[in-house]
C-alpha cells in the first residue's frame, strides 16, 4: 500500500473527507451505483445571505445525492482560495466547484485539477476552458430586467449613480447591459461610479454612497447590480433623508433583502434575482453530471425573475421561502437534470 503524506491525512481528518460517505443510487451511473463521492465547493465570498443561502442548496443537493460535501469558506482572498485548491486536489475529491473568484489566481489551479482528473465547475467566474461547465444566472437579464424596470418608472431620461466593481464575471457581464442601456438611452447620464467587494461590502459603498450623493443631488436612480451594493447604498439614503427622491435597483435577493425591500418607505424598490439555493443546487447537479460523464452543455444557466416592491408587497412575501412557494419559477429549475437526480 502506498504511504500518504501525513500532513494530507491529518487535514483530510479535519476537513471530513477522509472517509467518504458510501451512499448508493439505485439506477444512477458509476460512480454514484457505489457511491462515496466527495467533492470541493470553494468560495471567494461566503459574507452576505446570498452566498449562505447558495451554500445551503448546495448541501441540500449533495445529501440528496450521497455526496460528501467540503465547502471552504471565502474571505475575499485570492492567495487563499488558491491554498483552498491545492488542499482540494490533493484531497484527491471528485470535482471542485469554484463559486465565484477573480480568473487570473484560478486559471492554472483549474488546469491542474483538469489534469489530476478531477472535474471542474465554475459560478459566476469565467475560466475560458471548454472544459470547465459554467453556472450563470443569466447576468444580462438579471441586468436587463432591472434596467427596463427603471426606465419604466423612471422614464428615459434620468441621472443615475452607478455601483460598480470591474474583475468579477457576474458583475462584468451585468455591466456590459449598463453600457448598452446608456446608449440605447442616450437621456440616461451616469453622474458617479463606485463600488468595493471587501470583507464589509455593505458598510463600504455605505460611505461612499454618502459621499456621492451630497456631491451630486439631482442623481434619482441608484444601479447597483449586487444585493450587499444595494444595501449599503439604501444605508446611505436612509441617513441622508432621500427616501422620497431616490430609487434603488440591484440584483440578487435574501430574506433580509426582501425585508428592507418591503419596509415602510424604502428606497429599494426592485431586484432582479433567482434563488440562491437553486443556484447552488444546479451548482452540485452540474458537478454530479460531470462526475458520470454526462457534463451538460455550458452554460448552464438559470433564468431570473423581476421582483418588485409592489408585487411583494401585495403578496404578503417576507421571506426567500415565502417567495418560492408562491412563485414556482423562482423555487425551482429545470437546469443540470438527469432522471437519476432527484430535487
Amino acid at each position: 500500500m502506498r504511504r500518504r503524506d501525513a500532513s494530507t491525512l491529518i487535514l483530510a481528518g479535519m476537513l471530513g473527507l477522509g472517509r467518504p460517505a458510501l451512499a448508493q443510487i439505485a439506477g444512477a451511473p458509476a460512480p454514484f451505483d457505489k457511491g462515496g463521492v466527495r467533492v470541493a465547493l470553494i468560495s471567494y465570498i461566503s459574507a452576505g445571505d446570498f452566498f449562505q443561502a447558495y451554500q445551503a442548496g448546495a448541501e441540500a443537493q449533495a445529501k440528496q445525492l450521497g455526496i460528501t460535501l467540503r465547502v471552504f469558506p471565502g474571505r475575499q482572498d485570492a492567495a487563499l482560495q488558491r491554498t483552498q485548491i491545492e488542499q482540494a486536489i490533493n484531497l484527491r475529491v471528485s470535482a471542485i466547484i469554484l463559486d465565484h473568484g477573480l480568473p487570473e489566481a484560478l486559471t492554472d489551479l483549474a488546469e491542474r485539477a483538469l489534469e489530476a482528473g478531477i472535474k471542474v465547475i465554475a459560478f459566476d467566474v469565467n475560466l475560458n476552458n471548454p472544459r470547465i461547465p459554467q453556472i450563470e444566472q443569466s447576468d444580462h437579464q438579471l441586468a436587463r430586467l432591472a434596467l427596463q424596470q427603471a426606465v419604466a418608472e423612471n422614464g428615459p431620461s434620468f441621472r443615475a449613480a452607478y455601483v460598480y466593481v470591474a474583475g468579477f464575471a457576474p458583475l462584468d457581464r451585468r455591466d456590459e447591459v449598463w453600457q448598452e442601456f446608456r446608449r440605447t438611452y442616450p437621456g440616461i447620464t451616469e453622474v458617479a461610479r463606485f463600488g468595493a467587494v471587501d470583507s464589509t461590502t455593505a458598510a463600504t459603498v455605505a460611505d461612499q454612497a454618502k459621499a456621492v450623493l451630497r456631491a451630486n443631488p439631482g442623481i434619482s436612480v441608484v444601479f447597483a447590480p449586487y444585493d450587499e451594493f444595494a444595501r449599503g447604498v439604501k444605508l446611505a439614503v436612509n441617513e441622508l433623508g432621500l427616501g422620497g427622491k431616490v430609487r434603488i435597483y440591484s440584483a440578487d435577493v435574501s430574506t433580509a433583502d426582501i425585508q428592507e425591500m418591503t419596509e415602510p418607505g424604502s428606497p429599494w424598490v426592485a431586484t432582479v434575482a433567482t434563488n440562491p439555493a437553486v443556484v447552488g443546487a444546479v451548482s452540485v447537479r452540474t458537478a454530479a453530471l460531470a462526475i458520470a460523464g454526462q457534463a451538460p452543455a455550458s452554460p448552464v444557466v438559470v433564468e431570473p425573475v423581476l421582483l418588485t416592491q409592489k408585487a411583494l408587497r401585495e403578496a404578503g412575501v417576507s421571506t426567500i421561502e415565502e417567495l418560492a412557494a408562491k412563485l414556482p419559477a423562482f423555487g425551482q429549475s429545470g437546469a443540470a437534470r438527469a432522471a437519476w437526480i432527484k430535487e
